[in-house]
């Protein structure tokens, strides 16, 4: 679950557990069945093009070799290693965040997946106890609180703390929170409130 510092993301591939969502194996599949190249391929494609930013990465999939924004922000992911999956490995401080709490890690995974399929970039900031989600604000931070607890905090000014949104002393980071324990915990409500706060930080 390791993250670099303040890379810009806009849809962070992950393996879920949804049916209803592709897999990140399915859609390297998939991408070489529907482009007639593998992934590798098409990276280097990418990089010879000498572009780097992603969005411009989708730009040129999407204009150039008519790629859908999924396939276009999954090849520019893995060319910038920059996707959950293959960020998960660089960064200590997330390490040991998750450091004996591993159980913990698909929920993590899980939230960055929905926030994957909002309109919008995003950062992903780490720090020592937790990753900070910000646009041009910070929006939500995820923090794995205790051995069976993790804290989604929500940036909702101005919202009535009810169901699972928990209200936050004034001086905290966010304005609220969200306990979860399991993936299962991750409900309609849990998204709804996270995408308000997406919304509300553009």
């Amino acid at each position: 679950m390791i993250i670099p510092h303040n890379i810009l993301v806009n849809k962070c591939i992950v393996k879920p557990k949804s049916n209803n969502i592709m897999s990140i194996s399915t859609m390297i599949d998939n991408l070489h069945k529907n482009t007639g190249k593998t992934l590798e391929q098409w990276i280097e494609i990418v990089k010879k093009q000498k572009i780097s930013k992603h969005g411009e990465i989708i730009k040129f999939l999407k204009e150039e070799h008519k790629f859908t924004h999924g396939f276009a922000n999954l090849v520019a992911h893995k060319t910038n290693e920059s996707d959950a999956g293959s960020v998960r490995n660089t960064d200590e401080l997330i390490t040991k965040q998750y450091n004996g709490k591993e159980h913990l890690v698909p929920i993590y995974d899980k939230l960055i997946l929905e926030i994957n399929n909002f309109d919008g970039d995003f950062e992903i900031a780490p720090k020592n106890s937790y990753v900070s989600l910000k646009r041009k604000k910070q929006f939500a931070t995820l923090k794995p609180a205790t051995k069976n607890r993790f804290d989604l905090g929500l940036n909702l000014k101005g919202k009535e703390a009810k169901g699972k949104l928990i209200g936050e002393k004034a001086n905290s980071m966010c304005s609220h929170k969200i306990s979860l324990n399991t993936i299962e915990d991750i409900d309609k409500e849990v998204i709804d409130w996270l995408r308000i706060a997406f919304e509300n930080s553009k």
